[in-house]
């Protein structure tokens, strides 16, 4: 083939001798460099005496050289089989070139994240991890950039479809590392038809999820279930859904201030430095977790239930690494656990939290009483909700869920459309964790006539 009038210079068959010594330098085995070079020449003759060659070079006076030079830029030397915590800190550090983290437990985590995407076998469920903020400009998608380089099998989305994921998720390349970009188009108020791509965002995230679809093949309608389970990190404006919410490590990213300063971001240059990383932990990885982890990490206090399967693969990974990451992963998933529940709850949980308020020492009290309460109450909805006050029936249907419904209520010599502090006592005590039923004091010895 020509090209420019000129031949085009030959594809090459075989590896050359400079690209198996480099494979040797990432502490690959003699037998793993062989393995290696099959997976790009498979019909390579004579490599064993090859590799056994480079070997002896690789020992010699060209490796003392490398190494020599590696002293000289002050880089250490390390086996990426065995310290891992020196591999989490090469993480740690590529990110944070280019990344402005809003606290030490986010660059942490992201760290963690990064590697766990190597050892995705080994675990039940993967979290995922979502970069959001509120305006435009705050390091999201600088985040997804960073990120892409250092995991397996990138998949960069933006607007893609269903089809495309799902065949991405299920391919024969293996399983992949979605980075969703704009994350808003798909859960956010102008997001249309799609239904599909929230499913395998939803179910994804646990070992065996599959998507049911039927396929036409020739006049025969067939079932085909489409393996789910993917490390999946989000960037987007605004927040996400529940089901979102609570399978996520959020990142509350934020615009840098004018003293804040991050490297810029080279594609050609910096991607060809996170794949170096990138081999080395899918190195560690294989080597050191394997493909099944027998054990449960040790949860710190108020990691629990589903927030403890977000964070198992996290931990194992810190305590596999060694070095002050396992104390560092579980420092930073108890801040990062502790924000998440301190964000904006539902309405309906925040319903509640007001009707403690409004309840105060009183035992009973009218719908009628109860909404003129919550209408003048400083700092909540209910004044203005979806341009109307809160009325009698949104009332009823946002406590139906819990269980709470009105009764005839008897307050004095009068009796009212209302409901009892009773009826509250469970809600309260499984949704309103921070109140609790407030304490109140009571007034004995007065009876009041609500009119």
């Amino acid at each position: 083939m020509k090209r420019n009038g000129k031949a085009a210079p030959p594809v090459p068959t075989a590896p050359d001798d400079g690209s198996i010594i480099r494979l040797m330098d990432l502490g690959l085995s003699d037998s793993e460099v062989r393995d290696e070079v099959a997976r790009f020449f498979p019909a390579t003759n004579g490599i064993k005496d090859r590799v056994k060659e480079a070997r002896r070079q690789w020992e010699g006076e060209n490796g003392r050289q490398r190494a020599s030079a590696k002293q000289t830029e002050k880089t250490p030397t390390t086996n990426v089989r065995t310290d891992g915590a020196a591999l989490l800190d090469k993480v740690y550090a590529f990110l944070g070139r280019f990344v402005w983290y809003p606290s030490e437990a986010a660059r942490v985590a992201h760290t963690l994240w990064v590697a766990h995407t190597h050892a995705m076998d080994a675990f039940d469920s993967t979290p995922r991890l979502a970069l959001l903020s509120p305006e435009p400009a705050s390091g999201k998608t600088r985040g997804l950039e960073a990120t892409e380089p250092l995991v397996p099998r990138p998949v960069e989305a933006v607007n893609v479809t269903a089809p495309y994921l799902f065949r991405k998720v299920g391919g024969k390349a293996g399983r992949p590392t979605i980075l969703y970009d704009e994350i808003d188009t798909v859960f956010g108020p102008k997001a249309r038809d799609n239904e599909e791509v929230r499913g395998l965002l939803n179910a994804g995230h646990r070992k065996g999820a599959v998507a049911g679809r039927c396929v036409l093949k020739g006049k025969t309608v067939e079932t085909e279930e489409i393996p789910a389970y993917c490390a999946v990190a989000l960037a987007g404006l605004g927040g996400l859904p529940d089901t979102i919410l609570t399978r996520s490590i959020v990142i509350r990213m934020r615009r840098r201030a004018p003293d804040e300063t991050v490297e810029p971001w080279r594609q050609r240059i910096h991607s060809k430095q996170g794949h170096k990383i990138r081999d080395q932990l899918e190195i560690w990885a294989a080597s050191r977790i394997g493909d099944v982890i027998e054990t449960w990490p040790e949860m710190p206090p108020g990691i629990t239930d589903r927030d403890a399967d977000m964070y198992e693969s996290l931990f194992v990974i810190a305590d596999v690494a060694g070095g002050d990451w396992p104390e560092r992963a579980r420092a930073a998933a108890m801040e990062l656990v502790k924000q998440s529940k301190e964000s904006s709850p539902s309405l309906g949980v925040t319903l509640l939290s007001d009707m403690c308020d409004v309840f105060g020492a009183a035992d009973k009290m009218s719908t009628e009483k109860i909404l003129e309460a919550l209408h003048t109450k400083d700092d909540a909805p209910w004044g203005d909700l979806r341009g109307k006050p809160l009325t009698t029936n949104n009332l009823s249907r946002l406590l139906k869920p819990y269980g709470i419904k009105s009764k005839v209520v008897r307050i004095g010599a009068h009796t009212h459309r209302g409901y009892s502090r009773e009826d509250f006592h469970d809600a309260w005590k499984r949704y309103v964790r921070a109140t609790e039923e407030k304490p109140v004091t009571r007034v004995t010895g007065v009876t009041t006539d609500e009119k």
